[in-house]
């Protein structure tokens, strides 16, 4: 038996929505592991999924879509993994292999993928199942709780950088200065890049300026250069239009998010001259494995605000309250 947080109604996080309960352990379906979970980060898509911002795939589930943890057992046929191996496991839970986006080299785009803690349960526990194919190797040099928040916030701000076509040296802005903005600051300051830094909290602008950036403000203040390209991380359709009012001509914004409010109207002009606005859809495993081996070299530093699982509901109303420094862990 183990403990584990599930979801049966979505509901405001104020009325704890997540209840705990003893599951017994299954054994790895064929092609599965099995992993007793050490550490598994919030995401605020987990957040969306609870409250119903997300339509719900499946109830009761359980969340959780960064987690980090120890191989216990495998299932049939699984070759490449062994008992106590460390492993990660993230957003994407599995995908088709057989459509056209995943012979392109498009599986976060297949319309038979399955989501961790939307269509499968995830990492809000003791103890879960996984395929095995779509787990990773979490770098050494990371304890559980640092690795954690690598696993969505990381690997999908990593595709962002490269959806918004920034290149080393250029100028890029950051829209929101959260978890994986963090993250993608670092890879963008390791590739010499110049990052401007919009957020309407005080203490996220200051941060961002003692981490090196060339600059920080609001998201209605204009940065003082043009921008190559910039990224979005808040769920807020109105900072897509402040950073399009930012880049020049030619440039992209990537909007890093799974839900976003209505987008206002905004005049052509400010579109014209092949400005471009792009959304950033999950993330292929060949993306994963890439920032993991990136986020060692760097090497990345992650902040965290760690909670026993037991407080999972707490931590989650301390996220949407906004009072996490970091990125939220539940540890076990």
């Amino acid at each position: 038996m183990s403990r584990a947080f599930e979801l049966e109604d979505p509901a405001p996080v104020e009325r704890r929505p997540l209840r705990g309960v003893d599951r017994l352990d299954f054994a790895p379906a064929p092609g599965e592991v099995a992993i007793d979970v050490a550490a598994c980060a919030i995401c605020r898509t987990d957040l969306q999924i609870i409250e119903g911002d997300l339509g719900a795939r499946r109830l009761p589930i359980v969340p959780g879509h960064q987690a980090v943890g120890r191989i216990r057992a495998v299932g049939d046929g699984v070759t490449n993994w062994q008992p106590g191996n460390r492993v990660g496991v993230a957003w994407l839970a599995s995908a088709c292999g057989r459509c056209d986006r995943c012979l392109s080299g498009r599986e976060n785009l297949c319309p038979r993928a399955e989501f961790t803690g939307w269509d499968r349960d995830g990492g809000f526990a003791e103890t879960m199942n996984a395929r095995a194919d779509f787990v990773f190797s979490i770098p050494p040099g990371f304890g559980d709780a640092e690795a954690a928040p690598l696993l969505c916030g990381g690997i999908i701000g990593y595709r962002a950088l490269r959806l918004s076509g920034i290149e080393p040296g250029g100028k890029l802005g950051l829209y929101g200065f959260g978890a994986s903005a963090l993250l993608a600051f670092q890879v963008a300051r390791h590739w010499g890049c110049d990052v401007f830094v919009a957020t309407r909290s005080r203490i996220e602008q200051e941060r961002a300026l003692a981490m090196g950036a060339a600059w920080a403000g609001s998201y209605h203040d204009q940065p003082p250069a043009e921008l190559d390209a910039a990224i979005t991380f808040a769920p807020a359709g109105y900072v897509v239009i402040e950073a399009l009012k930012a880049i020049k001509p030619g440039g992209t914004v990537a909007i890093n998010a799974i839900h976003l409010d209505t987008v206002p109207e905004f005049p052509y002009e400010l579109l014209w001259m092949e400005r471009g606005i792009r959304s950033v859809a999950n993330f292929t495993r060949q993306d994963a494995n890439e920032f993991l081996a990136l986020a060692a070299e760097i090497p990345i530093e992650t902040v965290t605000d760690r909670y026993p699982l037991r407080d999972v509901n707490i931590a989650l109303g301390r996220l949407k309250a906004g009072e996490v420094d970091g990125a939220a862990v539940l540890t076990t």
